[in-house]
């Protein structure tokens, strides 16, 4: 699912499970996780310096297309999580992201995934090209990883 190449950015964004996430058995409910990987992504993308509201005030909405999910440990209550979202393109109408969890340390992957937004105009509800600035952030954040 993880392409096999060195991402353009990394960015990692600390979790803790909460109770309420957790079902019968102990673990985290499985549809908790895009709802960490949406988390860890708005995160991201406000370390690029924006912000998802800042591109809807623009009129520019972001949609998940697909999602794609595979999970190899559970994770359980008041776990620390590392989410790392990767991003291994240069975005031009799809913003393709990807997902790492861990915990301990880092030293048990639990689960991966992928989720793919594309940038939306809002009026219009049509795909659009990624606005040169986000473009411009994404390309200094990576070279800056150098």
């Amino acid at each position: 699912m993880l392409p096999s190449k060195e991402p353009l950015i990394t960015y990692t964004h600390q979790l803790r499970s909460r109770y309420g996430e957790t079902d019968k058995m102990g673990y985290v409910y499985y549809g908790r996780y895009l709802e960490y990987f949406e988390t860890a992504r708005t995160e991201m993308i406000r370390h690029l310096g924006f912000s998802y509201r800042a591109l809807e005030d623009s009129g520019i909405m972001l949609p998940v297309i697909h999602s794609e999910i595979r999970y190899k440990e559970p994770i359980f209550y008041d776990e620390l999580m590392d989410i790392d979202v990767h991003v291994y393109e240069i975005p031009a109408v799809r913003l393709e992201t990807f997902y790492e969890v861990y915990t301990q340390n880092r030293t048990k992957l639990h689960t991966i995934g992928q989720v793919t937004l594309v940038f939306t105009d809002m009026n219009s509800r049509r795909p659009i090209r990624c606005p040169k600035n986000f473009l411009d952030a994404i390309t200094r954040t990576s070279q800056n990883k150098k």
